[in-house]
């Protein structure tokens, strides 16, 4: 229903902006959400925008302006007065000010420097520093702070002063004068307290916290595993020198998915967030190319080994009708260890003390696989092969017993190339993710292809 509604006011705006309605249009844009107003605005030609965003507050154009994707923000610098658009950046998030004021060449960001206050500037340059993949990076300055002296009464004038935006509100950080971080108080808390309460009486001093050079995934994961809305940054001097928000960690949290998703479908990581429609052709060959190329090259060896069996496909033409079962179900039986193996290392339950007790427990749960695909191919090659013109010395009951046997042992190797594999490659320091699909289904094939054959040699050739 909701999805819905929201499809209805963007179409009702649409219809508006099509006839140029825009006093209209701005009347609805004013009581829509944030996120709302600026997908809107991305799909507006930059005339229109100009004309709305004197309807909105400073603090609105904030919000909205922390909403849009950083495209939109480089080409709205690139069209408002500087000194309109130093009053957005000055109420927008101090992450995103920070990301954007990155994008910035120096040039740009001497043009908007001139029109922040001191505060904002300050902020800016201070969260700009930080490597990109740390906690620093992502973290805000928009927070309240108290000290444990107060009574609640000089807390809550404090917070005011302080001002936080009402998504910072729940946590209030209480350090002492030298901002070092001594615990902090929620926002019920102070509400259930009595006025002349002490804020040392109510204080939580048992707390999660992060490192400004902390990896950013690492702190997302904090977040989620304590189920926090904020978690608290601080300094080598255990200073508070920021927040991240359960939102930002969201976004790393998905961010990270993706780079490990498109790693493991062997497709080159992009530096940034790529949006799939708006990226050309040749921005997507660029990514997808590397990987397939050197796979295929690596693929010459499957051709080298069924080049060397080509006389036992002749006198069998019923081995190659189940090459293709035997290098599918390899295929997938090591994505599904690699997959369920890389899971568990990017949650932290197994480690690679523990390497031989997971792949042994992969073995035994890949003979168990194998079994049943084992029969299950047994069964299939006697149904269809049951009028396929076989050498009389030969029996097909035997070749099905042959090629059903190496399908299992198959089913084994590959389970546990697909769990050792990405072992092995975090071992030597990289990507988990690296040696996942792509990569295991061309060694898996290889293996394949040896096992098959090599039975095949054994058992009935």
């Amino acid at each position: 229903m909701e999805k819905v509604i929201k499809d209805q006011r963007h179409a009702i705006v649409k219809g508006l902006a099509e006839a140029n309605e825009l006093e209209a249009m701005a009347a609805i844009l004013k009581k829509m959400p944030a996120v709302e107003v600026a997908e809107i605005l991305r799909e507006l030609p930059h005339e229109q925008i100009l004309q709305l965003l004197p309807v909105f507050s400073r603090e609105d154009l904030g919000y909205i302006a922390s909403n849009m994707d950083m495209e939109l923000l480089m080409e709205l610098f690139d069209l408002v007065d500087r000194r309109l658009f130093g009053r957005i950046f000055t109420n927008m998030s101090s992450d995103v000010r920070a990301d954007l004021y990155q994008e910035l060449d120096k040039d740009q960001q001497l043009e908007l420097l001139p029109f922040l206050d001191k505060k904002t500037r300050e902020d800016v340059i201070f969260l700009s520093s930080f490597p990109e993949e740390t906690a620093g990076s992502i973290m805000i300055t928009d927070f309240a702070t108290i000290r444990s002296d107060m009574t609640i009464n000089r807390a809550i004038e404090k917070i005011r002063q302080d001002a936080p935006s009402r998504k910072m509100i729940y946590y209030v950080f209480v350090v002492d004068e030298n901002m070092k971080m001594r615990g902090f108080v929620t926002l019920k808390d102070i509400i259930m307290a009595q006025p002349d309460t002490l804020v040392q009486d109510i204080i939580h001093s048992d707390f999660v916290w992060a490192d400004v050079y902390e990896d950013r995934e690492s702190v997302a994961q904090k977040i989620e595993k304590y189920d926090m809305v904020s978690i608290p940054v601080l300094n080598a001097h255990r200073q508070l020198a920021g927040i991240v928000r359960q939102d930002e960690a969201i976004d790393v949290i998905r961010a990270e998915h993706t780079e490990d998703l498109e790693k493991f479908m062997g497709i080159v990581p992009a530096a940034e967030d790529m949006n799939y429609v708006e990226t050309g052709v040749l921005g997507h060959f660029k990514r997808r190319v590397v990987w397939l190329s050197s796979l295929a090259v690596i693929g010459v060896i499957s051709g080298m080994i069924i080049h060397a069996y080509e006389e036992a496909m002749s006198a069998l033409i019923i081995l190659a009708l189940y090459m293709p079962m035997i290098a599918d179900t390899g295929g997938n039986a090591g994505s599904q260890a690699a997959t369920m193996v890389i899971r568990a290392m990017a949650l932290r339950q197994i480690t690679l003390k523990n390497w031989f007790r997971i792949l042994f427990k992969e073995a035994r749960i890949a003979f168990l696989l194998s079994l049943v695909l084992g029969i299950i191919a047994f069964g299939k090659i006697l149904f269809l092969s049951w009028e396929t013109e076989i050498p009389l010395q030969y029996s097909l009951t035997f070749i099905a017993v042959a090629i059903s046997a190496a399908l299992s042992l198959q089913v084994i190797s590959s389970t546990v190339i697909g769990a050792g594999l990405p072992l092995l490659v975090k071992r030597l320091g990289g990507d988990p993710a690296v040696a996942a699909s792509p990569a295991i289904t061309t060694i898996v094939d290889i293996t394949g292809l040896l096992i098959y054959f090599g039975m095949a040699t054994m058992l009935v050739l």
